[in-house]
């Protein structure tokens, strides 16, 4: 099961190397040709098998493998760890959360002072991450199993909702198919669905066949600025940019009366990019996503103008410019240890990405 596998793994920015490596097992049978570059980005080319008229169009499909974390700052004497944030973090969600730590995976937990123990008006505040610290169970600096420079990530684990039991796995297992082991129906949770779904959709992406020549890029470090697609579209240098990811759901209710639930929502289809703080999205492109899906009868909203950014703030000032559309799947409670999606929006997306990739698009 590719989303449960790719959220499970361990890949905070600059550390992605787990992440990729199940990427590459995963798109064997389905690359034509496929290589890592300096940075870490993953390129999988799967050229065109549908034959077509004129130019074949070189189209990029992103998404980012890296998720937020930490990073160990220093050790102190008494074998606590101080640590600096990778990535975005509302403070606080950290406190009393488990993490892993390493390569050896070291279990740690942030600090958190018991209730029992607050005075006057400490329970009303939440301090800098500056002030915070892991305890990994060390009573000295010699006995922590940790470096500094360690990265570290939250201890989650995938998993569904609401009492729903998976689907059995394919034969053989990540043999991928329609399902590929993950049901169609039903809400999930996990870590790093920013952007591990964008990854695991990209992975059913590469098993189709299209009119266009598909460079399939895994992104780095898009967390710490979009950073590796930079590199990446520069190299690619394609006719046009799809970019895959997972966004913030506004659905939740509030103590507001008058406040109507916002934008994204959780089951009401893939959530298209007009703007956000670092790019406006091709017209022609978001008019062709939404052509597509009118026709295929596959819901599809929109996200809230103006919030985030991702590695499409990039992509379209590579080179010349590059047309670019964001394509997501809403999530709640993304850049916290664990997110929830609606399976039915990801396949959603799955579809209308096969349905837009198959239409084919003329050079610009």
């Amino acid at each position: 099961m590719n989303l449960e596998k790719l959220s499970n793994a361990f890949g905070v920015s600059s550390g992605e190397a787990a992440v990729r490596q199940i990427i590459i097992e995963a798109t064997q049978a389905h690359a034509d040709e496929w290589h890592v570059d300096t940075m870490g980005n993953l390129f999988i080319t799967r050229n065109h098998r549908v034959e077509t008229s004129g130019p074949v169009p070189r189209v990029m499909v992103t998404a980012h493998m890296d998720e937020v974390g930490f990073l160990i700052s220093e050790i102190k004497s008494d074998g606590l760890l101080k640590f600096k944030p990778i990535g975005g973090f509302d403070k606080r969600i950290l406190l009393g959360k488990t993490l892993l730590i390493g390569q050896e995976r070291v279990p740690g937990v942030i600090g958190l002072k018991p209730i029992h123990l607050l005075k006057g008006d400490e329970y009303k505040t939440v301090g800098d991450i500056d002030t915070m610290y892991i305890d990994v169970g060390g009573t000295s600096k010699g006995d922590t199993k940790v470096n500094v420079g360690d990265l570290a990530t939250f201890a989650t684990e995938f998993g569904y909702m609401g009492g729903q039991t998976p689907p059995p796995p394919l034969s053989p297992p990540d043999s991928g198919g329609e399902t590929g082991g993950l049901a169609r129906q039903g809400r999930v949770k996990g870590k790093a669905f920013d952007d591990r779904v964008g990854c695991a959709i990209l992975l059913e992406l590469l098993q189709g066949d299209y009119p266009v020549d598909l460079v399939a890029v895994f992104t780095v470090q898009e967390e710490l600025g979009m950073r590796g697609a930079k590199v990446a579209a520069y190299a690619t240098n394609p006719d046009m940019a799809f970019i895959l990811e997972c966004t913030a759901a506004d659905d939740l209710p509030t103590n507001d009366a008058e406040k109507e639930v916002g934008i994204p929502r959780l089951g009401d289809g893939p959530a298209i990019t007009v703007m956000d703080n670092s790019f406006i999205a091709d017209r022609p492109m978001i008019n062709g996503l939404i052509a597509v899906a009118e026709a295929a009868h596959i819901p599809y909203q929109f996200k809230k103008p103006g919030v985030g950014g991702t590695d499409a703030g990039a992509i379209h000032l590579a080179r010349q410019g590059i047309p670019s559309a964001v394509v997501s799947v809403p999530a709640r409670y993304i850049h916290s240890p664990a997110a929830i999606i609606d399976l039915a929006d990801f396949w959603h997306t799955v579809d209308l990405m096969r349905a837009t990739l198959t239409k084919g698009f003329p050079q610009k």
